[in-house]
């Protein structure tokens, strides 16, 4: 079952990312994100407060348990990591090709892989080995074909701000195991929706902090105040919440199955690169797709071995 989801979400989150690009063309991406946080908030809003009147039954899988501050501590503190990601990752999307961004974030799962192993004590089988080991060969071989696009990852800010938004992800998705996990399991146990709803709330107060934050910059910077507060409004907008906010809820709720592995769960997610190249391909006319098609090739064994593994 846990399965079916993570691959539910990875697909979810291609589409999200496709939206994202549109969303960020010729725009500021404090005022994108800071909508996008808003829209995020107001889509789990309805869930919170139909639970709290006792509308919606402790037994749906959309109620949303009352929490005191000793749960909500831990909940700011995965805003405060997820906004950073965010904030890292739509400024090298909006700076750099789609089918360049969604290689670096598919080094995620290594990364959680690592963490894994060593924080949760998870191992993986013969199979699940191989899926890693192919998934990462994908993952490295579309990287030296984006430079042929002349970008340079030694010299690229942009490519910098796309390993940071990686490397805060896979902190977010270790983060995300804690906080999820049986207290039994060694985890807090705190129910999904809670997260989810209220680190969305968090994300947008903290967001419009940035966002006036941004604005005082703006108005004593000597770049032009246009590249900085650039706006203008797309249908992509609130649908890359959309799609977020639906691609996390089949995540989290993956999570909270028995045998879930967050290994397994984080790189099938990453899957997502599929989708977001082709649509980078066919929308964007993006290059080099010849030799990226290999590479991708790679990662779609990847995700079969780690489906066998976990039968």
């Amino acid at each position: 079952m846990w399965l079916v989801l993570a691959f539910t979400s990875a697909a979810l989150l291609g589409f999200y990312d496709v939206f994202k690009k549109q969303a960020l063309k010729a725009n500021a991406v404090v005022q994108v994100l800071t909508l996008n946080t808003l829209f995020g908030s107001l889509i789990f809003m309805p869930f919170v407060v139909l639970s709290v009147h006792g509308i919606i039954s402790p037994s749906s899988i959309f109620y949303v348990p009352i929490c005191g501050w000793e749960v909500h501590k831990y909940i700011v503190l995965k805003a405060v990591i997820v906004l950073a990601s965010w904030l890292c990752g739509y400024f090298a999307m909006k700076n750099l090709p789609l089918t360049i961004v969604g290689p670096i974030n598919a080094t995620r799962p290594v990364m959680v892989l690592m963490g894994a192993l060593f924080v949760f004590g998870e191992r993986l089988n013969v199979y699940q080995w191989a899926g890693v080991l192919l998934a990462i060969s994908g993952y490295y071989m579309l990287r030296r074909s984006g430079r042929k696009e002349g970008i340079d990852f030694h010299h690229n800010r942009w490519v910098v701000f796309a390993i940071l938004g990686a490397l805060f992800g896979a902190v977010s998705a270790l983060y995300d195991k804690y906080l999820l996990a049986p207290v039994e399991a060694g985890g807090l146990g705190i129910d999904r929706m809670v997260v989810q709803s209220y680190f969305l709330f968090y994300q947008f107060a903290l967001m419009v902090i940035v966002c006036v934050l941004s604005s005082l910059v703006a108005s004593r910077s000597l770049r032009p105040r246009a590249a900085l507060t650039s706006f203008q409004w797309r249908w992509s907008i609130p649908l890359i919440s959309l799609f977020l906010s639906a691609a996390d809820f089949v995540y989290f709720y993956a999570l909270t199955q028995p045998d879930a592995m967050i290994s397994v769960v984080s790189m099938i997610r990453r899957g997502s690169v599929l989708v977001s190249f082709f649509v980078g391909a066919l929308v964007f006319k993006e290059k080099n797709l010849q030799s990226k098609s290999i590479d991708l090739a790679l990662v779609l064994l990847s995700m079969v071995f780690l489906y066998l593994g976990s039968q």
